[in-house]
Formats: structure tokens, C-alpha cells, sequence
């Protein structure tokens, strides 16, 4: 019996990532063979690995449009009355010219 859980899924590339991201968009659900033309455009993925590849996508962005994940907490820089913030001025007090 096949496991559904992530370890037991194929590791993916950032490259392999980006050409499934844009084999998306080409190939949208109503494409006659989507999965065999976006597992195509990945290379050295199977139809299946795609397709639970695109699950997993799915259910990632449902999990954070519900709120179901938390927000990173980015540190804002505060900004002064021109719009400059401590980041730029830092910034410019290195810069050599």
C-alpha cells in the first residue's frame, strides 16, 4: 500500500519547481493530457508525480487562505517623515563615493 505522506515523495528540484509552475500555466485544466504534457515539460518526473505534486499545491494554498498557517513575522523598518527608513539610511551611511 502506497503511503500519502510527504517523506515518501519524490524530492523536487527549484528548477524542476519553476518549469512545474509554468507547465501550469500553459496547460491549464482543460488541456487534453495536462499531466502527461506538464510531467513533459518537468522531465524526470512520472504523470503521477505531478499530479500529486499539484494536490499538494493545492492543499497548501487552501491551508493558507484559511488562515491554517501563520503569517511570517516579517521586521518591519520604521520610516521617517521623507519616507526613508533606518534600512536605506544604514544603507547610505556604508555607501562609498
Amino acid at each position: 500500500m502506497a503511503s500519502n505522506s510527504r517523506s515518501s515523495i519524490s524530492s523536487w528540484t527549484f528548477n524542476q519547481n519553476k518549469m512545474f509552475e509554468r507547465a501550469l500555466a500553459v496547460y491549464d485544466k482543460d488541456t487534453p493530457d495536462r499531466w502527461h504534457n506538464v510531467a513533459k515539460a518537468v522531465g524526470g518526473k512520472t504523470v503521477e508525480e505531478v499530479k500529486r505534486h499539484y494536490d499538494i499545491l493545492v492543499e497548501d494554498l487552501i491551508n493558507i487562505e484559511t488562515g491554517r498557517v501563520p503569517l511570517p513575522n516579517y521586521k518591519t523598518f520604521e520610516s521617517n517623515s521623507r519616507g526613508v527608513n533606518d534600512f536605506d539610511t544604514r544603507k547610505m551611511k556604508n555607501l562609498k563615493i
